[in-house]
């Protein structure tokens, strides 16, 4: 039996035909299990490159039939995350404002027409199937944990009207203990007091990681006027009462410095969330009797807290996904709908996510030469070893094996690797590479036989594949990992087992017999303007346009030549899909007009990159067929614009506002 998992909107990629906010029906996916077993699965973004996309999951849903070598009239149910009623509520609000949605009507016929617009295919007959969107989320935690039974948690910012479940599960029966609306919604309070450190949606991770360097009792009694916390686990959120923080900071501006204020803000934020957190926990453990602890939902990424549950010893094994937020609603949709139509199925532990795109041995060598006027390209003979050294000469390595990670993490197939021992990494990578703030910390891959050598491990269970869980480092090998090491002794450590990543663990291995230490710095990889790498041809982008030493992809190690803004003319541009050009006419001061040029993106017109005119006119030229210099001839710029158009290039092509590639020879 084939099932197929999605979440998402409906929006093409060049569209905004529905107008929904990017905060809505995010981390569009696709998941495609048979007999319960995962086939494929990829986020939208990797194949769009849009971050947290929330377009329609068309690209994915291709991707997971190719795999399988089928077609959508072989899947026996295409799993929904939402519940049928309330979508039917959004679709008849969004009526209101949008008269497109009329001619939609309902959710059933809403997805009729997305699979007639993108795929010209008719829906058979209670082919669709809708589940609730906590119950999705629950379904992803405890369907890959292994766990027979368990006590579940979910916490998100909204799904549903629902924003926190906590659902008793024994055999596969889900029994809902206690439910909570948008008022409670623990997600939404935390992104309400991050606006006043500079940060909105999508940044709650980087809180986190700031919150160690903070004193959470500086502010303790501002953040405990936020909730109350109730009989038999239940609480109650204050979110109006956020604003109060004004009588302590004005909001942070963006590029502003961090002070110990918004220092202590995280870190008494952090501490409010995990009051409540363990508050309910406390009381349905003792209720239910439950040893095992699954969480999900975009909270349950938090992985500080993560690590202190499963510290408390409140349960003897705890278990958390990668892709706990909206992503992974697609593998959590299609679990439990094939589990309820094939109850046989058994219930067995999830070792890996590695369920995207793959990287072809025999594709490698031929498209790394398509990029030879900017890559110096050899094949190793023996790839770990030769990695290993050059890491502990103190290079920075773009790491591409297999197929992608499903998910927001970096599991060793698209990761960027280092020396844990070079403390200098941590500012080098965080600047130069990452082109992020300086505090964040980078996360270490660690052989799974060797972890209770380095790190603190509470519980008898030892496995920590998917990075979910902060915990201690050692306190004698602290020093000696100061790249890994965050400022109170804690990392979020990924153990790799050789069975799961034999390639991975191979590398780290060899690393390990060299310096006595099975350990690597892993960080995803790819800059601030863009997802994860999923492609080759993504990873040559990413590597090219940052301060990565090398390349490997396969048994390939690619170096960089010394290339010129001028050999970047001889690639073939294009705009951005969801891209849109903008020329205005306006007034430039009280007496005169002028004109000025932008882009700005269909899903969120408020990033706003302004552009010459030169390269205005370039991308409203731009074709895919046309190289960036041949564009410059047919527009008849002057030696003076094209020296403009040289010069601005490299930054544009970091921040991902243009789409180069280089011309294929047939």
């Amino acid at each position: 039996m084939f099932v197929l998992g999605l979440n998402g909107g409906g929006d093409a990629v060049f569209d905004a035909y529905f107008g929904l906010s990017e905060h809505a029906y995010h981390d569009t996916a696709a998941v495609l299990m048979q007999d319960g077993i995962v086939i494929a699965g990829i986020e939208e973004e990797r194949l769009t490159r849009i971050k947290h996309t929330n377009k329609i999951w068309a690209l994915s849903v291709r991707f997971c039939l190719d795999q399988a070598n089928i077609h959508l009239e072989d899947i026996d149910y295409i799993a929904v995350y939402s519940n049928e009623d309330a979508l039917n509520k959004v679709l008849k609000q969004q009526q209101l404002n949008n008269p497109l949605f009329y001619e939609i009507g309902d959710a059933r016929k809403f997805f009729n027409y997305l699979f007639q617009r993108e795929f010209n295919y008719c829906l058979k007959d209670k082919q669709l199937v809708f589940v609730d969107h906590h119950t999705t989320h629950a379904a992803t935690a405890y369907y890959m944990s292994g766990f027979k039974d368990s006590l579940v948690l979910t916490i998100d910012g909204l799904g549903d009207e629902v924003a926190t479940n906590v659902i008793d599960v024994r055999n596969k029966h889900f029994d809902y203990l206690l439910t909570k609306p948008g008022a409670d919604s623990l997600g939404l309070l935390y992104w309400e007091v991050i606006r006043f450190l500079g940060y909105s949606h999508f940044d709650e991770y980087k809180v986190m990681g700031l919150s160690p360097y903070g004193c959470s009792e500086t502010y303790k009694e501002p953040f405990r006027r936020l909730y109350t916390l109730l009989p038999n686990g239940d609480y109650s959120l204050h979110r109006d009462r956020a604003i109060e923080l004004f009588s302590i900071l004005t909001p942070r501006q963006k590029d502003a410095p961090f002070t110990q204020v918004h220092m202590d803000i995280a870190a008494a934020l952090q501490e409010a969330l995990e009051t409540i957190v363990f508050h309910i926990l406390g009381h349905f453990q003792q209720v239910t009797g439950h040893t095992r602890l699954v969480i999900s939902g975009g909270v349950g990424q938090n992985s500080s807290m993560n690590g202190k549950i499963l510290r408390s010893g409140l349960f003897e094994d705890v278990f958390l996904p990668s892709f706990a937020g909206d992503s992974g609603c697609a593998y959590g949709a299609a679990a439990y709908v094939a589990h309820r139509m094939q109850p046989e199925l058994p219930v067995a532990r999830t070792s890996h996510a590695y369920w995207g795109t793959p990287i072809h041995d025999n594709e490698i060598g031929s498209t790394l030469e398509s990029w030879d006027s900017f890559l110096q390209i050899e094949k190793m003979q023996n790839r770990s070893e030769q990695i290993a050294d050059l890491m502990i000469d103190g290079a920075v390595i773009g790491w591409v094996q297999g197929r992608s990670e499903f998910g927001p993490r970096a599991l060793g197939n698209r990761s960027i690797l280092a020396d844990p021992r070079v403390a200098s990494h941590k500012e080098t990578i965080n600047a130069m590479i990452k082109m992020r703030e300086g505090y964040r910390p980078f996360a270490p891959s660690i052989l799974e036989e060797r972890v209770r050598d380095f790190f603190e491990v509470p519980t008898e269970h030892a496995d920590f594949p998917f990075m979910s869980f902060v915990l201690k480092v050692k306190p004698e090998w602290r020093a000696q990992l100061p790249a890994i090491t965050h400022v109170d002794g804690s990392a979020r450590l990924q153990t790799v087992s050789r069975a799961a990543n034999p390639s991975y663990w191979e590398l780290i291995d060899a690393f390990g017999s060299k310096t006595g230490i099975p350990i690597l710095l892993n960080t995803s990889f790819n800059n601030n303007a863009e997802p994860i790498v999923d492609s080759l041809d993504d990873a040559v982008v990413c590597y090219l346009t940052s301060g990565l030493d090398y390349l490997v992809v396969g048994d390939y190690l690619a170096s960089k030549k010394d290339w010129q803004p001028e050999d970047l003319a001889g690639l073939i541009v294009s705009l951005p899909k969801a891209a849109v050009l903008l020329r205005e006419d306006r007034y430039i001061s009280h007496s005169e007009r002028g004109f000025s040029y932008a882009l700005v993106w269909n899903y969120d017109s408020a990033r706003r990159h302004v552009l010459s005119e030169a390269w205005y006119k370039i991308l409203q030229a731009a074709d895919g067929d046309q190289s960036v210099g041949g564009l410059m001839f047919i527009l008849g710029f002057s030696m003076a614009q094209q020296a403009q158009v040289l010069e601005e290039l490299p930054g544009l092509w970091s921040d991902r506002l243009l789409v180069l590639r280089p011309k294929v020879n047939l």
